[in-house]
């Protein structure tokens, strides 16, 4: 179920609460506005709280559902609304996908993995970690081979992280990068792709640094993660150690522009020091 469907349902129910209230109200009580506004508030619902500041502190520091109060065994039927929402979103977050009109804004080449469906996407890893026979192809035909860092923009297991923070993020980090005179490749989408697969553009386009943006696996807290793995000079005997990973990128972790930032030093540092992952770590 989406989250449009469930915003659906919770505004009906509602409606029909209001209605009941309109039919039992005075007649020159009644009104005719039927719009409503859904906000979710960090609000403590604990009854009878012997310490309601500080609940109301910890849960101003924390995405956690804590201090929302229960009735009987259950929680109360603002916060399961909530939650209800707040898992839709994570649900669309994985499987609506990117849509065509963000890649025409972006002006992104798209490539496509070896997973034909989303469903192939989750059950079979390895079909997500190479490119398919025709995008393949295109990038060997047409990607800039040679240069310092190539950027990959995947979908993974979020497209709302990548439309949320892609816009801001990729411009930082591009601008970044040239500022510091480092050459770049053509930056590509890749979808339904996994980490690894930046091995495989690595090889194509022999570039010294590949850097992935990579939505992360949602969860209640958020749904518009996104993850940053870059790795030096990747091989056949490269393990996942040798990777560096910049996460939690979203307006309630790292911001993206500060992030675009971040990793056009980080990507500095990494060519300099010819190393990223544990080797990189073990340098600083």
């Amino acid at each position: 179920m989406n989250i449009q469907t469930i915003v659906k349902q919770v505004l009906e129910e509602l409606e029909k609460v209001e209605e009941k209230k309109q039919l039992s109200a005075p007649i020159g009580d009644k009104q005719t506005d039927k719009s409503y506004t859904y906000e979710k508030k960090k609000v403590v619902r604990v009854d009878n709280a012997e310490d309601r500041e500080v609940i109301e502190k910890a849960r101003s520091i924390t995405p956690a559902r804590i201090g929302i109060g229960r009735t009987g065994t259950r929680m109360k039927t603002k916060e399961y609304l909530d939650f209800r929402i707040d898992h839709a979103a994570a649900q669309d977050a994985v499987f609506k996908g990117v849509s065509d009109e963000f890649l025409e804004k972006m002006k992104l080449p798209v490539l496509q993995s070896k997973s034909d469906s989303m469903d192939e996407y989750l059950m079979n890893l390895n079909s997500g970690r190479q490119l398919n026979e025709e995008s393949r192809k295109w990038a060997q035909e047409n990607l800039s081979v040679n240069q310092q860092v190539q950027i990959i923009v995947s979908d993974g297991l979020s497209s709302t992280g990548i439309e949320e923070n892609i816009p801001d993020l990729l411009p930082a980090l591009i601008q970044g990068l040239k500022g510091k005179n480092i050459s770049l490749g053509e930056t590509i989408f890749i979808k339904r792709s996994r980490v690894w697969i930046q091995d495989e553009i690595a090889a194509i386009t022999n570039c010294d640094v590949v850097i992935s943006l990579i939505g992360e696996r949602p969860g209640l807290a958020t749904s518009k993660s996104l993850s940053a793995y870059l790795i030096y000079r990747p091989g056949e005997e490269t393990v996942e150690a040798d990777r560096t990973v910049i996460s939690n990128i979203h307006d309630g972790g790292i911001p993206p522009v500060e992030a675009g930032a971040y990793l056009a030093d980080l990507l500095e540092d990494v060519l300099k020091n010819k190393a990223s992952g544990v080797k990189y770590a073990k340098l600083k």
